[in-house]
């Protein structure tokens, strides 16, 4: 299964995919954890990596080369870059070279690229990478990914939630938040996603909780659990270390465990 983390901007996405992360692995599942956010660069320091893969953009052979290599491989062509892997229809991640996966206790991190530079130009060769490596992708029976996603809704516009199977919309307590899962949720059902849920995050009552909830039905979104503030993720994050022991993670494993089954 391919699961799709969105939400707005701060409304705490990468610490949800960290935290499912670490649920899934517990419940047994080997866990592929992919970075499609161009933008945020600790995903790799919540899940416990010192530093982060190479990205698959350099797989590529860059920004400008992304199309060519996703594309079927011309013998005759010769990029400096190692392009087979992506060109072919289905990829696996033992299929990628070591130094674009890390791997820490079966979780497993891929990053598709990040905005380094002013001046560099728009993420969309990024999207079309993490849209064609997300349907080339294929998962073992005991495997699941999870895919951190930009914020906002412009991955469903570059198709990105094509090969999806699952979306969970991450809403903290603001109007800008629930109106982003209201788009998020039509946007999923309009491309046939039929395991659509909300999370409640950051919520500091169980009358904050409520209130989103009833808001959220409302919209038409079901939600799977709420996740209330903790501390410890926010000084977590202040601190650059690994997300774990936290209450936040043990609501987020009950979370898990009402979605999917124990491996």
């Amino acid at each position: 299964m391919k699961i799709s983390v969105c939400g707005k901007g701060g409304s705490g996405k990468s610490a949800m995919v960290t935290l499912m992360a670490g649920a899934m692995r517990q419940r047994g599942y080997g866990v592929v954890v992919v970075d499609a956010d161009e933008s945020n660069s600790t995903l790799h320091r919540m899940l416990g990596f010192d530093s982060p893969p190479r990205p698959l953009l350099e797989l590529a052979g860059g920004k400008r080369m992304v199309k060519q290599a996703l594309g079927p491989k011309d013998a005759s062509a010769d990029t400096g870059a190692d392009t087979n892997v992506l060109s072919q229809d289905r990829i696996a991640v033992a299929d990628l070279p070591s130094d674009f996966v890390l791997d820490r206790d079966r979780i497993r991190l891929i990053a598709v690229g990040k905005i380094l530079q002013a001046l560099e130009g728009c993420a969309c060769p990024m999207g079309v990478l993490s849209r064609e490596f997300l349907k080339k992708l294929r998962l073992g029976d005991d495997e699941v990914a999870i895919v951190d996603t930009e914020a906002g809704v412009e991955h469903f516009g570059r198709g990105v939630e094509t090969s999806i199977d699952a979306v969970l919309v991450v809403v903290e307590p603001s109007f800008e938040s629930l109106q982003l899962a209201e788009r998020v949720n039509a946007l999923a059902d309009g491309i046939g996603i039929a395991s659509i849920w909300a999370v409640l995050n950051k919520v500091t009552s169980d009358e904050m909780a409520t209130r989103l909830s009833q808001e959220l039905d409302r919209r038409g979104l079901e939600v799977a659990g709420t996740v209330h503030y903790d501390p410890r993720i926010f000084e977590a994050g202040l601190e650059g270390r690994p997300l774990d022991g936290s209450k936040a993670a043990e609501e987020v494993s009950d979370l898990v465990g009402g979605i999917f089954p124990q491996r």
